[in-house]
């Protein structure tokens, strides 16, 4: 087969960005998509500085004609796709359920869960054509569980999104599973990423969410870009509808 085709949905920040990174060093050729045009370019440019094959498309995944471009592009520039990781995502407006309205809702779960509907409906018709492929979508260990101070910092909605989100791979996991697909999902705990700090919004927050986890730490992007090239990879070969849980022992506690 080659060199894998990668696409990366939100990815020129965080986890997306890094995730990018560490399948560049691998070899494989990436396609990084996202809303800002020239970090978007910026990127792709580093990333064939790491050797490899890199493109940038402008999607707001929240679009559909913009989500089948996508897609579209990204196979007419490699001939096929064989991982997507669908990592845009937003937290929204933070806050209990008392304060969140209709727009409120539309903010996070357009972006969180439309967007992933959206990019796998076109994802996975690519990908039954070529009897392969692997989808790995972000959830967060708040799309199972709440944690104190972690859901108190992302809130209603973003929490109500991720279990959206695990459903979803669960279900499209099942429905593609005798295609050659398989559909995954992680789960990331608090990652030291400007989401969790825009949402935390104080330094003590940020140390009352250490002292939740195990670990006593804030994840990293790289361990988590490591979690989904190991989902992504032949060594995963029997793991699919699987929701795996990066974050230093939150959902064990």
């Amino acid at each position: 087969m080659g060199k894998p085709v990668i696409l990366i949905t939100g990815g020129l920040t965080g986890i997306g960005r890094a995730t990018a990174v560490a399948f560049a060093e691998k070899g494989a050729k990436v396609v990084v998509a996202g809303r800002r045009d020239e970090v978007g370019k910026t990127l792709a440019e580093e990333l064939r500085v790491l050797g490899s094959e890199a493109e940038f498309v402008h999607a707001d995944v929240r679009n559909e004609d913009e989500v089948r471009a996508m897609v579209e592009e990204t196979v007419a520039r490699f001939g096929r796709l064989d991982v997507a990781v669908n990592n845009a995502g937003t937290e929204g407006v933070p806050g209990p359920i008392t304060d969140q309205t209709a727009q409120t809702y539309h903010d996070t779960f357009d972006t969180n869960v439309l967007g992933v509907v959206l990019s796998m409906k076109y994802e996975v018709r690519v990908m039954k054509e070529q009897a392969s492929g692997v989808i790995i979508n972000i959830s967060s260990t708040v799309g199972h569980a709440a944690f104190g101070l972690v859901a108190a910092t992302q809130g209603t909605m973003y929490a109500g999104s991720k279990h959206a989100v695990e459903g979803l791979t669960k279900s499209v996991a099942l429905e593609v599973a005798s295609s050659g697909i398989r559909v995954n999902a992680v789960a990331p705990g608090p990652i030291d990423t400007g989401m969790l700090l825009r949402t935390a919004g104080a330094p003590d927050k940020v140390e009352g969410l250490m002292k939740v986890i195990p670990q006593g730490r804030l994840g990293r992007t790289k361990e988590l870009a490591a979690a989904i090239v190991f989902l992504a990879s032949e060594d995963a070969a029997f793991i699919t509808g699987h929701v795996l849980d990066v974050d230093g022992g939150l959902a064990a506690s």
